[in-house]
Protein backbone atom coordinates (compact mmCIF):
# COMPACT_ATOMS: atom_id res chain seq x y z
CA UNK A 1 0.00 0.00 0.00
CA UNK A 2 1.38 3.47 -0.85
CA UNK A 3 2.86 5.11 2.23
CA UNK A 4 0.85 8.34 1.94
CA UNK A 5 -2.40 6.95 0.58
CA UNK A 6 -5.30 9.24 1.48
CA UNK A 7 -3.18 12.00 2.98
CA UNK A 8 -3.31 15.65 1.99
CA UNK A 9 0.06 17.36 1.72
CA UNK A 10 1.18 20.98 1.40
CA UNK A 11 4.71 21.56 0.10
CA UNK A 12 6.11 25.09 -0.06
CA UNK A 13 8.82 26.15 -2.47
CA UNK A 14 7.54 23.44 -4.79
CA UNK A 15 8.00 25.03 -8.20
CA UNK A 16 11.49 23.60 -8.57
CA UNK A 17 14.35 21.90 -6.77
CA UNK A 18 13.89 19.86 -3.62
CA UNK A 19 10.30 20.96 -3.07
CA UNK A 20 9.23 19.94 -6.55
CA UNK A 21 10.90 16.54 -6.16
CA UNK A 22 9.27 15.95 -2.76
CA UNK A 23 5.86 16.80 -4.19
CA UNK A 24 6.35 14.37 -7.07
CA UNK A 25 7.54 11.52 -4.83
CA UNK A 26 4.77 12.06 -2.27
CA UNK A 27 2.15 12.06 -5.03
CA UNK A 28 3.59 8.75 -6.26
CA UNK A 29 2.98 7.41 -2.75
CA UNK A 30 -0.73 8.23 -2.97
CA UNK A 31 -0.81 11.72 -1.48
CA UNK A 32 -2.92 14.56 -2.80
CA UNK A 33 -0.41 17.38 -3.00
CA UNK A 34 -0.84 21.13 -2.96
CA UNK A 35 2.28 22.77 -4.36
CA UNK A 36 2.92 26.33 -3.24
CA UNK A 37 5.44 28.90 -4.43
CA UNK A 38 5.54 32.20 -6.23
CA UNK A 39 4.60 31.86 -9.90
CA UNK A 40 8.10 32.79 -10.99
CA UNK A 41 11.12 30.59 -10.49
CA UNK A 42 13.31 31.00 -7.44
CA UNK A 43 15.58 33.42 -9.31
CA UNK A 44 12.81 35.51 -10.86
CA UNK A 45 12.66 33.59 -14.11
CA UNK A 46 10.07 31.24 -15.57
CA UNK A 47 12.12 28.07 -15.32
CA UNK A 48 10.40 25.52 -13.13
CA UNK A 49 7.05 27.24 -12.74
CA UNK A 50 4.48 26.16 -10.19
CA UNK A 51 1.96 25.17 -12.83
CA UNK A 52 4.52 23.01 -14.63
CA UNK A 53 5.37 21.19 -11.41
CA UNK A 54 1.71 20.39 -10.73
CA UNK A 55 1.15 19.39 -14.36
CA UNK A 56 3.98 16.84 -14.16
CA UNK A 57 2.25 15.11 -11.26
CA UNK A 58 -1.12 15.14 -13.00
CA UNK A 59 0.41 13.73 -16.17
CA UNK A 60 1.82 10.84 -14.14
CA UNK A 61 -1.62 10.04 -12.77
CA UNK A 62 -1.22 11.76 -9.40
CA UNK A 63 -3.33 14.38 -7.70
CA UNK A 64 -1.96 17.89 -7.41
CA UNK A 65 -2.99 21.53 -7.24
CA UNK A 66 -0.91 24.69 -7.62
CA UNK A 67 -1.31 27.59 -5.20
CA UNK A 68 0.76 30.75 -5.52
CA UNK A 69 1.83 32.50 -2.33
CA UNK A 70 4.60 34.93 -1.46
CA UNK A 71 5.84 33.62 1.89
CA UNK A 72 7.85 36.79 2.50
CA UNK A 73 4.51 38.58 2.89
CA UNK A 74 2.92 37.81 6.27
CA UNK A 75 -0.54 38.69 5.01
CA UNK A 76 -0.18 36.53 1.89
CA UNK A 77 0.77 33.49 3.97
CA UNK A 78 -1.76 34.10 6.75
CA UNK A 79 -4.40 31.79 5.26
CA UNK A 80 -2.27 29.51 3.09
CA UNK A 81 -3.10 26.30 4.99
CA UNK A 82 -6.81 27.11 4.84
CA UNK A 83 -6.63 27.81 1.10
CA UNK A 84 -4.62 24.62 0.53
CA UNK A 85 -7.24 22.61 2.42
CA UNK A 86 -9.87 23.83 -0.03
CA UNK A 87 -8.19 21.83 -2.80
CA UNK A 88 -8.43 18.30 -1.37
CA UNK A 89 -9.31 18.57 2.31
CA UNK A 90 -7.56 19.30 5.63
CA UNK A 91 -3.77 19.16 5.54
CA UNK A 92 -2.24 16.03 7.10
CA UNK A 93 1.37 16.71 6.12
CA UNK A 94 3.11 20.10 5.92
CA UNK A 95 6.54 20.35 4.29
CA UNK A 96 8.14 23.74 4.88
CA UNK A 97 10.69 23.73 2.08
CA UNK A 98 10.67 27.34 0.85
CA UNK A 99 13.71 29.37 1.85
CA UNK A 100 15.29 32.73 1.23
CA UNK A 101 18.98 33.56 1.27
CA UNK A 102 21.35 36.46 1.03
CA UNK A 103 24.96 35.40 0.76
CA UNK A 104 26.78 38.09 2.74
CA UNK A 105 29.65 38.17 5.17
CA UNK A 106 28.36 38.16 8.76
CA UNK A 107 29.93 41.58 9.29
CA UNK A 108 28.08 43.00 6.28
CA UNK A 109 24.59 41.44 6.26
CA UNK A 110 22.15 44.32 6.64
CA UNK A 111 19.15 44.45 8.94
CA UNK A 112 16.90 44.21 5.88
CA UNK A 113 18.72 41.12 4.58
CA UNK A 114 18.66 39.43 7.98
CA UNK A 115 15.00 40.25 8.45
CA UNK A 116 14.21 38.80 5.02
CA UNK A 117 15.96 35.51 5.78
CA UNK A 118 14.52 35.09 9.26
CA UNK A 119 11.04 35.92 8.02
CA UNK A 120 11.02 33.29 5.26
CA UNK A 121 13.22 30.70 6.96
CA UNK A 122 11.80 30.89 10.50
CA UNK A 123 8.62 32.93 10.76
CA UNK A 124 6.91 31.52 7.66
CA UNK A 125 7.41 27.84 8.63
CA UNK A 126 6.25 28.57 12.17
CA UNK A 127 3.23 30.51 10.94
CA UNK A 128 2.19 27.68 8.62
CA UNK A 129 2.72 25.10 11.35
CA UNK A 130 0.53 27.11 13.71
CA UNK A 131 -2.14 27.26 11.01
CA UNK A 132 -2.02 23.50 10.50
CA UNK A 133 -1.80 22.34 14.13
CA UNK A 134 -5.45 22.84 15.18
CA UNK A 135 -6.72 20.74 12.30
CA UNK A 136 -4.11 18.06 12.90
CA UNK A 137 -5.11 17.87 16.56
CA UNK A 138 -8.77 17.59 15.60
CA UNK A 139 -8.01 14.67 13.25
CA UNK A 140 -5.75 12.89 15.73
CA UNK A 141 -2.34 13.55 14.25
CA UNK A 142 -0.16 14.81 11.43
CA UNK A 143 3.37 15.52 10.25
CA UNK A 144 5.37 18.74 9.92
CA UNK A 145 8.76 18.67 8.21
CA UNK A 146 11.01 21.72 8.14
CA UNK A 147 13.75 21.64 5.53
CA UNK A 148 16.94 22.85 7.16
CA UNK A 149 20.54 23.16 6.02
CA UNK A 150 24.01 21.98 6.95
CA UNK A 151 24.91 25.67 7.04
CA UNK A 152 23.27 25.79 10.50
CA UNK A 153 26.72 24.82 11.79
CA UNK A 154 30.03 26.33 10.78
CA UNK A 155 31.92 24.12 8.27
CA UNK A 156 34.86 22.28 9.74
CA UNK A 157 38.41 23.10 8.72
CA UNK A 158 39.71 22.74 6.11
CA UNK A 159 36.76 24.34 4.36
CA UNK A 160 35.37 22.10 1.58
CA UNK A 161 35.30 24.90 -0.99
CA UNK A 162 36.75 28.26 0.03
CA UNK A 163 36.99 30.42 3.10
CA UNK A 164 34.72 33.03 1.54
CA UNK A 165 32.07 30.44 0.70
CA UNK A 166 32.16 29.15 4.27
CA UNK A 167 31.70 32.64 5.70
CA UNK A 168 29.00 34.13 3.47
CA UNK A 169 26.61 31.30 4.37
CA UNK A 170 26.77 32.34 8.03
CA UNK A 171 23.74 34.67 8.20
CA UNK A 172 21.60 32.22 6.24
CA UNK A 173 22.83 29.37 8.42
CA UNK A 174 21.90 31.31 11.55
CA UNK A 175 18.28 31.42 10.39
CA UNK A 176 18.32 27.67 9.77
CA UNK A 177 19.82 27.09 13.22
CA UNK A 178 16.91 29.02 14.69
CA UNK A 179 14.49 26.87 12.69
CA UNK A 180 16.14 23.70 14.02
CA UNK A 181 15.76 24.84 17.62
CA UNK A 182 12.12 25.78 17.12
CA UNK A 183 11.49 22.42 15.44
CA UNK A 184 12.68 20.45 18.45
CA UNK A 185 10.65 22.53 20.90
CA UNK A 186 7.51 22.22 18.79
CA UNK A 187 8.07 18.48 18.36
CA UNK A 188 8.14 17.84 22.09
CA UNK A 189 5.06 19.97 22.62
CA UNK A 190 3.02 18.14 19.98
CA UNK A 191 4.21 14.54 20.34
CA UNK A 192 1.38 13.71 22.75
CA UNK A 193 -1.06 14.66 19.99
CA UNK A 194 0.60 12.30 17.48
CA UNK A 195 1.84 15.28 15.48
CA UNK A 196 5.37 14.49 14.43
CA UNK A 197 7.67 17.46 13.81
CA UNK A 198 11.19 17.11 12.44
CA UNK A 199 13.89 18.96 10.51
CA UNK A 200 15.85 17.57 7.59
CA UNK A 201 18.94 18.83 5.80
CA UNK A 202 20.92 17.41 2.88
CA UNK A 203 24.43 16.24 3.65
CA UNK A 204 25.66 17.95 0.49
CA UNK A 205 24.42 20.17 -2.31
CA UNK A 206 21.39 18.49 -3.84
CA UNK A 207 21.50 17.74 -7.55
CA UNK A 208 18.00 18.67 -8.71
CA UNK A 209 16.22 19.15 -12.01
CA UNK A 210 17.73 22.03 -13.97
CA UNK A 211 20.47 22.70 -11.40
CA UNK A 212 23.24 23.17 -13.93
CA UNK A 213 25.41 25.14 -11.53
CA UNK A 214 25.39 22.12 -9.18
CA UNK A 215 26.56 19.89 -12.02
CA UNK A 216 29.54 22.18 -12.52
CA UNK A 217 30.39 21.79 -8.83
CA UNK A 218 29.91 18.03 -9.03
CA UNK A 219 32.32 17.72 -11.91
CA UNK A 220 35.01 19.35 -9.73
CA UNK A 221 34.00 17.92 -6.37
CA UNK A 222 31.62 14.94 -6.58
CA UNK A 223 31.84 14.58 -2.80
CA UNK A 224 29.99 17.89 -2.43
CA UNK A 225 26.83 16.68 -4.22
CA UNK A 226 24.05 14.24 -3.36
CA UNK A 227 21.18 12.88 -5.48
CA UNK A 228 17.81 14.55 -4.98
CA UNK A 229 16.27 11.10 -4.52
CA UNK A 230 18.25 10.74 -1.27
CA UNK A 231 16.74 13.89 0.18
CA UNK A 232 13.27 12.94 -1.00
CA UNK A 233 13.44 9.45 0.49
CA UNK A 234 14.49 10.92 3.82
CA UNK A 235 11.59 13.38 3.68
CA UNK A 236 9.18 10.52 3.00
CA UNK A 237 10.46 8.64 6.04
CA UNK A 238 9.98 11.67 8.29
CA UNK A 239 6.49 12.32 6.91
CA UNK A 240 5.18 8.79 7.33
CA UNK A 241 6.77 7.34 10.48
CA UNK A 242 6.70 8.29 14.16
CA UNK A 243 9.86 10.37 14.57
CA UNK A 244 9.91 13.07 17.24
CA UNK A 245 12.15 16.12 17.11
CA UNK A 246 14.85 14.80 14.83
CA UNK A 247 17.22 17.34 13.33
CA UNK A 248 18.91 15.04 10.90
CA UNK A 249 20.61 14.65 7.55
CA UNK A 250 19.30 12.86 4.50
CA UNK A 251 21.78 10.00 4.27
CA UNK A 252 21.81 9.57 8.04
CA UNK A 253 18.10 8.90 8.43
CA UNK A 254 17.93 6.74 5.30
CA UNK A 255 20.80 4.64 6.66
CA UNK A 256 19.46 4.55 10.23
CA UNK A 257 16.12 3.04 9.19
CA UNK A 258 17.46 0.96 6.30
CA UNK A 259 15.32 2.54 3.59
CA UNK A 260 15.85 1.84 -0.07
CA UNK A 261 16.20 4.97 -2.19
CA UNK A 262 13.68 4.94 -5.01
CA UNK A 263 13.17 6.96 -8.17
CA UNK A 264 10.83 9.93 -7.91
CA UNK A 265 7.99 7.91 -9.42
CA UNK A 266 8.57 5.25 -6.76
CA UNK A 267 8.88 2.45 -9.29
CA UNK A 268 12.59 1.72 -9.25
CA UNK A 269 15.01 1.05 -6.41
CA UNK A 270 18.13 3.11 -7.11
CA UNK A 271 20.20 2.09 -4.13
CA UNK A 272 20.61 2.81 -0.43
CA UNK A 273 22.16 5.50 1.75
CA UNK A 274 25.43 5.17 -0.20
CA UNK A 275 23.84 6.10 -3.52
CA UNK A 276 25.91 8.70 -5.37
CA UNK A 277 24.60 11.46 -7.58
CA UNK A 278 24.66 10.83 -11.31
CA UNK A 279 26.32 14.03 -12.48
CA UNK A 280 26.05 13.02 -16.14
CA UNK A 281 22.27 12.55 -16.10
CA UNK A 282 20.00 15.22 -17.52
CA UNK A 283 17.38 15.28 -14.76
Amino acid sequence: MPELEGRNVLVTGASRGIGRAIARRFAAEGAKVVLSASRLGAHGDLQGTLEEAAADILAAGGKAAAMAADLSDAEARSDLVERAAAAFGPIDVLVNNAAGSAMKLPSEATTEERRFMFDINVNAPVDLAQQAIPGMKARGGGWILNISSATATQPALPYPDSKLAALVIGPYGASKAALDRYTVALAHELAEHDIFVNALAPVAIVLTQGADYVRHIAQRRPDMVEPVEMMVEAALELCSARHVGRVTYSRDIVHAVGRAVRSLDGREVLGDAFLEADVEATA
